[in-house]
């Protein structure tokens, strides 16, 4: 898979949504949150098939949901361990870190 032309789309229902990438093999991967409050949202889970593993394809997930929450001016709780592991690997995030 081309790092370079992954597309993140977000989808959102209710106070619900996902980030995701289509993966050639028809299964997404997806990160998926929760909005819980004015300028906050818990990301619960983060999925990437079997086959798509260990090719920066969750960091990707990550890194979007990140620049969103920069941007909108969030903070995020990550429930995800995957996600609470890349919180403590890039301690340029704290500014979106929720304490």
């Amino acid at each position: 898979m081309d790092r370079t032309k992954t597309e993140i789309r977000l989808e959102r229902r209710g106070h619900r949504g996902r980030y995701v990438i289509d993966m050639p093999s028809g299964e997404p991967a997806e990160l998926t949150f929760v909005e819980s409050g004015p300028g906050h949202i818990i990301v619960d889970h983060t999925w990437v098939p079997q086959e798509y593993r260990g090719r920066g394809i969750a960091e990707k997930l990550v890194v979007r949901a990140v620049e969103d929450a920069r941007a909108g001016g969030v903070k995020i709780t990550p429930l995800c361990r995957y996600v609470a592991t890349e919180f403590r690997r890039h301690k340029d995030w704290a500014d979106v870190l929720k304490n």
